[in-house]
Formats: structure tokens, C-alpha cells, sequence
């Protein structure tokens, strides 16, 4: 690959983060000032404009005028889409991965364990799920099964019947992971369902009641 070709790589995969970041900044609060992200980014006000108006132009970020002459912005459903799937991508592309999942699935392991939660199940095969499949020798808690991302509770329920009893699970896919967390959220409630920080999960704040596995 020519010089040329490298540099085009490099500043395409620094527009992705760039605009992750603008994306995850934002679903963390609705009222954040354009100076706010260029500070918590550490970007030109100027740059921080520029990404949020082209949040704007392609549908990934609503804005909305609120009191004091002020702005809010939000993400869209698109918006939610395109984070998730950029999120995926850098993961899969970064070379801290290793070290930040063995982190944090034992951070995920060790707070299921404090909570008695000593049967799990991960829900998303891949990379994350062979980490964490390594990390819970380290820790007293079992892993009943691996199965593929589910995004939708009343199949993810059918799929659990062979594996009661289950006392939680956890995300481990890249791609879709908000829409399995949303799933296992509904069918275990809250509390019983984790998840590695590195996935940038919107996390729900109120209590959701799951049937018992």
C-alpha cells in the first residue's frame, strides 16, 4: 500500500472515532453545547460544528430548541444504528481490544458474582464471547452457554428453556449489542443482565420487570 493510500486509511478511521465519539457524547446528554463536545473531545469548537451539522444533514442527531434560547440534541433511531455499528468496527479494529475486554469481563464476572449470580449465559459469539470464555476461570461464576446475538426477547426465551435454570447473562456481541442487551433486559429485569463498557451500551434507568428464567 503506497504512502497516499495509508494516510486515506488513517484519516478515515480517525473520522469514525471522531464521529463515535460525537455520537456517544451526545446520548450522554441531550444538552450539551457545541463548546461542551469540543472540550470533552478535545477538538476545535469550529471541528466540533462541523461533525455535529453533519449529524445533523444525515439523520443521526435531532436538534430541538429548548428554554434560554439554547439547543438540544438527540439521537435518532439511525442515529442509535450507526453508533452501534461503529462501535463494532472499532472494536474489531483496535489493538487495546484484548486488554480492555480481559478488564472488563472480569469487572462484568466479578460483579455477578457479588450479586449471586453464578449461572450466565453470553448472548453474541465471537471475539468478545472466546475473552470472556477465558476470563471466567478466574472467577466463581459458570458459564451455561454461548449463543448467537438475539435481538428479540420472546426468541431469546425459547432458546434458554434447555438451559435452566440461568441466574443472568451478558452481552458479548459486537454488532447489535444494544438490541441483545434491550432483549435480555426484558426477559431476566434489571441487574441481571451485564455488559463490558467497551460496547458503549445506552443503559435503561428504570426497572425493568423480566420473567424468571
Amino acid at each position: 500500500m503506497q504512502t497516499a493510500d495509508v494516510d486515506l486509511v488513517q484519516d478515515s478511521a480517525e473520522d469514525d472515532r471522531t464521529l463515535l465519539a460525537v455520537l456517544d457524547v451526545v446520548e450522554r446528554n441531550a444538552s450539551i453545547t457545541q463548546r461542551t463536545v469540543a472540550s470533552e473531545l478535545n477538538i476545535a469548537l469550529g471541528l466540533a460544528n462541523s461533525y455535529l451539522k453533519r449529524c445533523v444533514r444525515k439523520g443521526l442527531i435531532k436538534v430541538s430548541t429548548v428554554p434560554a434560547r439554547r439547543y438540544a440534541y438527540y439521537l435518532t433511531p439511525h442515529g442509535f444504528a450507526e453508533k452501534s455499528r461503529l462501535t463494532a468496527r472499532y472494536l474489531s479494529d483496535s489493538f487495546s481490544f484484548f486488554r480492555q475486554a480481559r478488564s472488563q469481563c472480569g469487572e462484568v464476572f466479578a460483579t455477578a458474582a457479588a450479586r449471586g449470580q453464578k449461572r450466565l449465559i453470553l448472548i453474541g459469539e465471537g471475539e468478545l464471547a472466546e475473552i470472556a470464555g477465558l476470563v471466567v476461570r478466574d472467577h466463581p461464576v459458570e458459564i451455561a452457554a454461548v449463543i448467537a446475538a438475539v435481538t428479540d426477547d420472546d426468541e431469546l426465551r425459547q432458546r434458554m428453556e434447555t438451559l435452566k435454570p440461568l441466574d443472568g447473562a451478558v452481552v458479548t456481541a459486537l454488532a447489535g449489542a444494544q438490541e441483545c442487551h434491550d432483549a435480555a433486559l426484558a426477559v431476566f429485569g434489571a441487574g441481571r443482565v451485564h455488559a463490558p463498557t467497551l460496547l458503549r451500551l445506552r443503559l435503561r434507568d428504570t426497572v425493568v420487570e423480566g420473567s424468571a428464567p
